[in-house]
């Protein structure tokens, strides 16, 4: 069955967004790092400051000129990771990508279109992680204080948000991995921000950390195991799930150290308790699987067994055997991998690039660099025309969904970082 794709790219004008269509892209391409499109006609078409529709100007209209300058600008208060080449080439555009679905306001835009035009969590999280580890840090603290401010009185997240904060779009079951997710992104940031106001900015930030890591330990039932909950597949489980309690793991692991760097040692040693009741409930339930999707074993495997490697967890010894065999598994003929091969859902012979970038940022945490690199570049192989990076890949190898996806753009820059730098941490196990 042929997939669609909705979108090849983004005009953006740093107060508006605006998605490039699949016919706009034919025989265009970008002017280097920027969001102006050079037409196939030597016309360039961009969002101009105050607009909301993009415009069609000739080449060195100086509206275009001073947006392009602004970009680079940009790019430069940071790093570009990656070799020279194709590498560094895709890492800017995803920087680039990522800032364009970057809303004033701090809502990290999944994608530009249809039921992608909401912030996640779970995404924007990872946005705001490369966002820090590529020298971004005020559009990494911009995003942490928007899920500060849409999280919900009882310490967790809706699945999704419009993007004026304003609450859910629809009835979507909200996900408990969030709860995991915003505490290891802070922690990230943390990291990485500038060290004369950090610890000012992570008390803004704490009681964000305190309501989720508090829900997070209170989740756990009498065997250490989180809820049944909707994972990263927006589907739910009757038992507990992976990719739920890895990313639990790691936030609760990184509330201890963030909680200990503000001196509040009653929160870190409460949320201690609840970290190491999770991973001894990981080790006794989910490892003899495999770290398969669920403690029943009866879901498959599933991609989401990357989350316990860095930077989210100290991997477990038996993980490289796991990781390898969970990739076998789940990778199909077009060289990617679906999320899992759980028996009650068919994923076809369509490829997640979310999925795929997992194994390239496990295995670049776990030094295994043939095997990250493989997967890097068949990541960067599916970037469309103009460079972006699609959602999903059908069949025949080719870019479809929705094009850019934050989440990708996001995943590489983090592994390109890994692999170049080593220098992406992992939250410490509370002990």
């Amino acid at each position: 069955m042929e997939t669609p794709v909705y979108t090849a790219g983004l005009f953006d004008n740093r107060t508006t967004t605006a998605a490039i269509t699949p016919l706009q892209a034919c025989g265009a391409n970008y002017i280097r790092n920027s969001n102006v499109l050079r037409l196939p006609s030597g016309r360039w078409q961009y969002l101009p400051a105050g607009g909301s529709e993009p415009v069609t100007v000739e080449a060195d209209d100086p509206g275009a000129l001073r947006q392009i300058a602004e970009s680079r600008a940009w790019l430069k208060l940071g790093t570009v990771p990656g070799l020279p080449g194709p590498q560094q080439d895709a890492a800017a555009r995803a920087l680039l990508s990522m800032r364009a679905l970057l809303q004033p306001n701090g809502a990290s835009t999944a994608a530009w279109h249809s039921i992608w035009k909401y912030s996640w969590p779970r995404d924007s999280s990872f946005v705001a992680a490369a966002f820090a580890h590529t020298g971004h840090s005020s559009e990494a603290y911009q995003i942490l204080t928007y899920n500060a401010a849409t999280q919900r009185a009882d310490g967790t997240w809706e699945a999704r948000t419009k993007l004026d904060g304003s609450g859910p779009p629809d009835e979507r079951e909200w996900q408990l991995d969030g709860n995991g997710w915003v505490p290891w992104a802070t922690w990230q940031w943390y990291q990485t921000a500038p060290l004369e106001d950090r610890r000012a900015r992570l008390a803004g930030l704490y009681p964000m950390i305190q309501r989720a890591a508090d829900y997070a330990a209170g989740s756990l039932d009498a065997a250490g195991l989180p809820p049944a909950s909707p994972d990263y597949w927006e589907l739910g489980t009757e038992t507990a799930n992976i990719g739920t309690a890895a990313p639990l793991l790691s936030g609760l692991n990184s509330a201890v150290d963030l909680a200990n760097a503000l001196g509040q040692s009653v929160d870190a040693a409460r949320w201690t308790i609840a970290a190491d009741r999770l991973s001894t409930a990981i080790s006794k339930y989910f490892a003899p699987l495999g770290y398969q999707r669920t403690v029943d074993g009866l879901h498959g495997f599933d991609s989401a067994a990357a989350f316990m490697a860095p930077p989210f967890n100290d991997a477990p010894a038996d993980l490289p055997t796991a990781l390898d065999t969970t990739y076998h598994a789940l990778v199909r003929a077009n060289g990617g991998v679906v999320p899992g091969n759980d028996p009650d859902f068919d994923w076809g012979n369509v490829t997640w690039t979310p999925s795929t970038s997992f194994f390239a940022l496990a295995w670049a945490g776990l030094a295994e660099t043939g095997k990250a690199q493989a997967a890097l570049d068949w990541l960067l192989s599916k970037r469309n025309l103009l460079g972006e990076l699609p959602e999903l890949v059908d069949g025949d190898g080719n870019p479809a969904s929705t094009v850019p996806l934050a989440w990708t753009a996001s995943l590489l820059l983090l592994t390109l970082v890994q692999l170049q730098t080593h220098t992406i941490k992992t939250p410490p196990p509370a002990h």
